[in-house]
């Protein structure tokens, strides 16, 4: 793609011709010294910036974004990357755009300056062994001071190349390693991303881990390459269609519907919905603008629905019952720091642990510390008896609770799911639904018969007169503690519940967390930054349940 390329003004569009390949670009609107599109001449690829200092101007961007676009589009990768801040690695983006994503042709169309950004748009056809298809989207690119030449240059992004693309990840095009699947719901409904599409990343590592395993055979396709290998690539269009497998998933496409339609109502929400009688996995749904997979591989403090094992934790050494009286005073300190109850509320000193509890009364549980008189209690607990942390292999990447052993302070934040406690949705919605029969059963998305992978089992099954306990204190959250709002909305012959704020980082709002059960079916979610667990976390959880 070097070299000096030859073209023509033709209708307002720069046409250049490069090893067979059309490039053009539009000039921007109310530029001078275009021309008025009747004569010939070559696209100013070669135009250079000149020294300034300040922030960068309208013009500057104006002219910067120009030249940059027509080297880009005149294949010119030495031209193209010379303008931007990080020469070698627009370099290569831009002479990687037609030898290794197959870029036949394209118009690249700038659009009108907003400030030092630009828009633009590339219409594109991508080539590969006699196949051509189209490839249309938009993008954008920013004009910065260099910080020791003083000229103005675009701020180097991979999202200039396609808005997709991450840091140090590439666009690329050809015959994939792995063949496509078809995955489909426990009932055999074909589940695809453009019908659920947080299920996306999922069916991308599933055809990453299976797809060469089950028997399909690839096509060709351009994707996008991960910057991890461990990453799987995200599919952007299929030149030629392969012959998928057939991949059997334990979701539930009328969970999963629900799930999705439900993480609309917040931004930055993921919800998990799990089968306690079996650990299968019904449903997985974010609403991020990063496209994270907090669900599934999210790592953040729970807040109280911690105190689900907290609690089964106090019982099971006898520290605690649920119909004994627990106080629950405004505050209390423990290791240097003091401790309170959301608005400072307390409890009538004949309050049960149980209404402590449903209540989610900070205190009652913090004053226990002292009786466990032992550091590691609570990370023993949550891996023995729930299961946290024991390397779940669910069928695609998935993150392990983490519940450190603490002293001090950090101990009695533990105790409330603050600290360095994480957690995501799926953890929590394991949690509960161990809580509901007693019995870890670790989550699946996918059968380990498909690869043999080796299931985590806990060493030890819940006390039967703790787990009745613990299922009792969450049907009172339910029913007259801080989940009876929600809870009141969801069908069901027997359900629970459990709140949960958290506060990370020293933010403005604290993480809205909630998990419930109702019969056969549990869920956990979490919106970061949306309040307390039954204004934003409970809602999305309400609705999960109710499609079970």
């Amino acid at each position: 793609m070097n070299g000096v390329a030859k073209g023509a003004v033709i209708g307002g569009v720069f046409l250049a011709m490069v090893g067979g390949a059309g490039y053009g670009v539009y000039a921007l609107v109310g530029d001078a010294g275009d021309g008025d599109g009747k004569g010939g001449g070559k696209a100013e690829a070669s135009a250079q910036p000149t020294k300034g200092s300040g922030p960068v101007t309208e013009k500057e961007t104006a002219a910067t974004a120009k030249a940059f676009l027509a080297a880009w589009a005149d294949g010119n990768e030495q031209a193209a990357a010379e303008l931007t801040n990080n020469d070698q690695a627009a370099r290569t983006a831009v002479a990687d755009f037609k030898a290794k994503a197959y870029v036949s042709k394209a118009v690249i169309t700038p659009g009108t300056p907003q400030g030092d950004t630009v828009p633009f748009t590339v219409a594109a056809e991508i080539s590969y062994e006699g196949t051509t298809k189209p490839l249309a989207y938009e993008s954008k690119l920013t004009v910065v001071r260099g910080l020791t030449s003083g000229k103005p240059l675009v701020d180097w992004q991979a999202s200039v190349i396609h808005p997709q693309l991450q840091r140090d990840e590439k666009l690329r095009a050809g015959a994939p390693a792995s063949p496509p699947v078809k995955a489909v719901d426990r009932n055999g409904e074909e589940l695809t991303a453009e019908k659920y599409p947080s299920l996306r990343p999922v069916l991308d590592q599933l055809r990453e881990t299976y797809g060469s395993k089950a028997g399909g055979k690839p096509g060709a396709e351009v994707w996008i390459e991960p910057a991890t290998p461990n990453e799987p690539k995200r599919t952007l269009l299929a030149l030629v269609e392969g012959e998928p497998s057939t991949i059997k998933t334990y979701l539930d496409a009328k969970v999963q519907a629900a799930a999705e339609q439900a993480v609309t109502r917040f931004p930055e929400a993921s919800v998990v919905a799990v089968k306690p009688s079996n650990g299968h996995i019904l449903a997985v749904a974010n609403n991020r603008k990063d496209g994270y997979n907090a669900a599934l591989t999210g790592n953040r403090a729970p807040g109280s629905t911690m105190k689900i094992v907290t609690g089964e934790m106090l019982m099971d050494r006898g520290k605690v019952a649920a119909d004994r009286p627990a106080e629950c005073p405004k505050q209390v300190s423990w290791g240097g720091r003091s401790f309170h109850n959301l608005d400072n509320f307390e409890l009538p000193g004949t309050a049960t642990f149980a209404t402590s509890f449903a209540k989610s009364c900070n205190t009652a549980f913090i004053k226990q510390i002292s009786a466990v008189d032992d550091d590691g209690a609570l990370a023993k607990e949550a891996t023995e008896v729930f299961g946290i942390g024991l390397d779940w292999k669910t069928g695609v990447k998935s993150t392990d609770g983490k519940v450190p052993a603490a002293t001090g302070a950090e101990a009695a934040a533990a105790y409330i799911g603050q600290g360095k406690i994480t957690m995501n949705p799926l953890n929590v919605a394991s949690i509960t639904a161990t809580a509901r029969t007693g019995v870890f059963r670790q989550p699946l998305l996918v059968s380990p018969d498909l690869d043999g992978r080796t299931i985590a089992t806990a060493q030890r099954r819940m006390k039967s007169s703790v787990q009745q306990q613990l299922v009792s204190m969450m049907r009172l959250t339910a029913t007259s503690g801080t989940g009876q709002k929600v809870m009141s909305t969801v069908s069901g012959s027997d359900k629970g519940a459990k709140t949960g704020s958290a506060e990370v980082g020293g933010s403005g709002s604290p993480d809205s967390w909630f998990t419930g059960y109702s019969d056969d079916v549990a869920a956990a979610a979490m919106v970061e930054g949306g309040g307390h667990g039954g204004e934003a976390a409970g809602p999305i959880v309400a609705a999960v349940l109710n499609a079970g």
